[in-house]
């Protein structure tokens, strides 16, 4: 039995996969054999998502049909509606979109000729209608119609803003999209497995993903670098501050990685959307204190921004709130969650780990009247 006294089952080989490649030497982040910088830069989260779903990239008229697909799977039931206007006003939208993913896996339940890939469309064309049909009634007291045109990119920001975006804007979110689409065994996609494992239905096991997904040290963490951020007012300021943030030894979100040792090849791609946006924009704040954070960390602890960190500013820039970041991540990642939970039912087989007992030895049997 190998044991890792770190906990975390760090350096633990757990299982193979043939879905992406995650800090391998000499081949950096693939999906399906294709390094995720073409995916981000000449690709869209669509091609993405196909691959991932089906195995392979979709030649034209197969992009054409899945994007149909999408857009003609986007409008909600109306009993999912009626769950949706009865959560609180206040709920996180993480626990919307959890609840949400639950119950349509109550209304539209997975057999056999309505199985993973199929739902998996369902539900990256919807969940946005989920969380976002909660938030318009909530926020604005309107039922809005969630049926829109577009890529998945352009339907959550047209759906949030009541606009159809920009080509910047929507290039922007759709690169993020492909860059959050998968990353091997991680936390969220393992306990998705996890639960495949045990034969349970698919909305179960995606169910899992997004439970795992919520905290902060999983896809909370760009929440986390976005409230980071914002503490700040200037670069000088958060010079400052993360000098003080470390000597007091506090966490830094958004950077360093679990599996990366150099630097998260993903950061790149997203600082360079956060610069664009920047630039079209014409504000420079956030942009500018991230650089700065980024400088400090790299000059005291040689620690690299991950995807979490840029995406913040990104995001931000878009117009899009904090509390929506990680519903986001769930859109995106669906994609991942779903090859992987195929995969696991191919061939498939009960995960259960063993555990080293660190306890006391056996103890002898005290009455009840003699115990103190």
């Amino acid at each position: 039995m190998t044991l890792k006294k770190e906990g975390g089952l760090a350096d633990v080989v757990a299982g193979q996969t043939s879905i992406s490649t995650v800090g391998k030497r000499g081949k950096g982040l693939s999906y399906r054999g294709y390094a995720i910088q073409d995916l981000a830069r000449y690709g869209s989260f669509e091609e993405t998502a196909f691959l991932l779903l089906y195995g392979e990239l979709p030649n034209e008229d197969e992009l054409f049909q899945f994007r149909s697909r999408l857009e003609s799977k986007r409008r909600l039931p109306s009993a999912l509606c009626t769950i949706l206007e009865q959560l609180p006003a206040d709920s996180h939208p993480m626990d919307v979109l959890r609840t949400g993913i639950s119950a349509l896996g109550s209304l539209e339940p997975e057999n056999y000729s309505y199985g993973a890939a199929h739902i998996a469309e369902r539900l990256i064309a919807c969940s946005a209608s989920i969380v976002l049909y909660w938030r318009h009634f909530h926020m604005n007291q309107i039922r809005v119609e969630t049926e829109l045109e577009g890529s998945v990119a352009e339907h959550f920001l047209q759906l949030l803003h009541g606009r159809k975006p920009s080509k910047i804007h929507a290039n922007a979110l759709d690169t993020s999209l492909t860059l959050y689409a998968e990353h091997e065994f991680n936390a969220s996609t393992f306990a998705a497995r996890i639960t495949a494992s045990t034969l349970s239905d698919y909305y179960s096991a995606v169910t899992t993903g997004v439970g795992t997904l919520r905290g902060n040290l999983h896809g909370g963490a760009n929440e986390a670098a976005m409230e980071l951020i914002e503490a700040f007012s200037s670069p000088e300021e958060a010079e400052a501050g993360i000098h003080q943030m470390l000597l007091q030894k506090r966490l830094i979100m958004g950077f360093g990685h679990r599996v990366y040792t150099v630097s998260d090849p993903r950061s790149n791609l997203i600082k360079e959307q956060s610069r664009i946006l920047s630039e079209h924009e014409d504000d420079w704040k956030l942009y500018d204190i991230s650089e700065r954070i980024e400088y400090v960390m790299q000059r005291k602890k040689k620690l690299f921004p991950n995807l979490d960190f840029y995406s913040a500013s990104a995001y931000r820039l878009l117009g899009i709130p904090n509390n929506l970041f990680t519903p986001l991540f769930v859109i995106s990642r669906l994609s991942g969650w779903t090859a992987h939970i195929m995969e696991q039912r191919s061939s498939n087989r009960l995960i259960r780990p063993n555990a080293e007992y660190i306890g006391r030895e056996q103890q002898p049997w005290v009455p009840l009247k003699d115990r103190l």
